[in-house]
């Protein structure tokens, strides 16, 4: 799209002098910026820029404190979500709006403002999900889907509202890379149709292939306009954080590498029947040892991470969970974490964190007794703030302090606070999920940095991500999980992404046939 086609056309999202405060903080700073019809356009900036905020008022969540909303030409005032459904604004939130109770169709049907033939809704979604290659299984319970599977759920339901403008936060943050495209086709198709599409990511290789414009936002203000496909990944990252963009570097181990995690034999039967069954899976994990198991959402890594870290119990089998030489299947998370062991599961709201407790709680709640926080059976303020105002400090959240509810951050801030509280319990084995999901790209190559260094001092590290250029860039190893099953982990200069991409799938004995071309580390 020209400057002269831009200027021509009426927009259809015009913001002016957005304005955002709330207290201590100064969320958005007078942004504006326009969307024109049949525009992907990408809303960049680094975790706390202020992206989020933006797009809840753009949505009606929040309200602004002075600006403008212009929709197509005309000033509108959006009070709530269903006043911009009723607009044309669609979106799809990075946190999902799901009840976990209940069933993918009654989740969907719940959206669906007067519609009331079940029947003719089911073949709708069946319909849409089928076209955009997004398939649901209608009857499962949310409780039991993968993260994966839960955005999918979201998109479908959106699509369902035909929108005008469609607002996309981090969407592919949790897809594989086939998912990935199948869903850049989908986009481009409707922003052919006529939809507008605001695209938050910060996954800058994707917005390059994807986006007509971006405005990048930094500290709530609008900083640049560019055009994606002339810009390169790292000058649209040094635009969003205002400084150069170091990748990770491999710092020269130190200390033994002994065996600090062994699985062998691992077999457990799903708790639902929509989950997924683990058969036989084995693996090792040295100190000084990075090792990454990818695969596409939904195939038992939730499982694994639920019994790694005592979630489930092996009451029969203690012996096919190992941490440092003793059997530890039949012990809960707090005595693995004794042991030394600390996790850092998939899911950020209510499962590693507690959105209503503070930072300072949050940070008591795991590390309590590795750091003596624990006085007389109640909780140690001062160190706990001093801890909270460490993990702060050293991984750049952004926030008012340690006495801020842990749900006032943006995701990415709230993702590197929980990574931080664990790294920082200077642990023996560290078991991560999606250890980068949803961060900023300098974020990112902090965190992932922060795991090389661990590993050098002789923390044997598990890393399950969905992120392949995560896994080969920073593992030393990698393994592949595909329906409860785990293939032989390689070193990673020695398996092609072929190979992975066909492991994922489950064709086991293709990929061992797969022609050879090596990865080479960071590629």
């Amino acid at each position: 799209m020209t400057t002269n086609e831009t200027a021509s056309e009426t927009a259809l999202l015009e913001l002016r002098g957005i304005t955002k405060a709330f207290p201590g903080i100064l969320a958005n700073d007078r942004i504006g910026f326009s969307i024109m019809p049949h525009e992907i356009h990408a809303l960049l900036g680094e975790n706390g820029a202020g992206k989020s905020t933006l797009v809840k008022i753009i949505y009606g969540v929040l309200q602004a404190d002075a600006g403008e909303i212009l929709w197509q030409g005309r000033p509108v005032r959006v009070s709530g979500p269903a006043a911009a459904r009723r607009l044309g604004i669609g979106m799809v939130f990075q946190h999902f709006s799901l009840f976990e109770a209940m069933t993918v169709f009654e989740n969907i049907a719940l959206a669906m403002d007067g519609e009331r033939d079940n029947r003719a809704l089911r073949a709708r979604i069946t319909t849409l999900s089928k076209t955009y290659g997004l398939p649901l299984d209608l009857d499962s319970h949310v409780y039991a889907l993968s993260v994966g599977e839960r955005q999918r759920i979201e998109i479908v339901r959106c699509l369902l509202q035909n929108p005008k403008l469609l607002i996309l936060d981090e969407p592919t943050s949790v897809l594989t890379p086939q998912e990935v495209e199948r869903l850049f086709e989908t986009l481009r198709q409707l922003a052919r149709e006529g939809c507008a599409i605001l695209y938050i990511s910060h996954k800058l290789d994707e917005v390059k292939a994807l986006c007509d414009r971006a405005t990048i936002l930094r500290a709530g203000r609008t900083v640049a306009e560019c055009d994606p496909k002339v810009e390169t990944a790292r000058s649209m990252a040094e635009l969003m954080i205002g400084a150069k963009v170091q990748p990770p570097s491999r710092p020269k181990a130190s200390g033994e590498r002994a065996e600090r995690l062994s699985v062998a034999g691992l077999s457990l039967v799903a708790e639902s029947a929509f989950g997924v069954d683990l058969r036989d899976l084995s693996l090792s994990v040295s100190g000084g040892e990075i090792l990454g198991i990818a695969g596409i959402a939904g195939n038992g890594q939730n499982e694994l991470m639920a019994a790694l870290t005592g979630e489930r119990l092996l009451p029969v089998r203690p012996d096919a969970i190992v941490i440092d030489g003793r059997p530890v299947g039949s012990l809960g998370p707090p005595a693995r974490r004794a042991l030394g062991a600390v996790f850092v599961p998939e899911e950020r709201n209510g499962h590693a964190a507690i959105p209503a407790m503070s930072l300072a709680e949050n940070a008591f709640l795991t590390a309590f007794r590795r750091l003596g926080l624990l006085k007389h059976g109640l909780m140690s303020e001062a160190p706990t703030r001093r801890f909270a105002g460490r993990i702060i400090a050293d991984y750049d959240v952004r926030t008012t302090g340690a006495q801020a509810d842990a749900g006032s951050l943006s995701g990415g801030n709230m993702q590197k606070f929980i990574v931080g509280r664990e790294m920082l319990q200077e642990p023996g084995l560290l078991v991560i999920a999606q250890p980068t999901w949803g961060v900023d790209p300098g974020a990112a190559s902090a965190i992932r940095q922060a795991l090389l260094d661990l590993a050098a001092n002789g923390t044997a590290v598990l890393v399950i991500s969905q992120d392949l250029d995560e896994i080969l860039e920073i593992c030393d190893r990698v393994a592949v999980i595909s329906e409860g099953k785990l293939s032989e982990a390689r070193p990673v200069a020695e398996i092609t992404v072929e190979e992975i991409g066909l492991l994922m799938g489950g064709l086991h004995d293709l990929a061992a046939q797969a022609p050879e071309g090596r990865v080479e580390r960071g590629s």
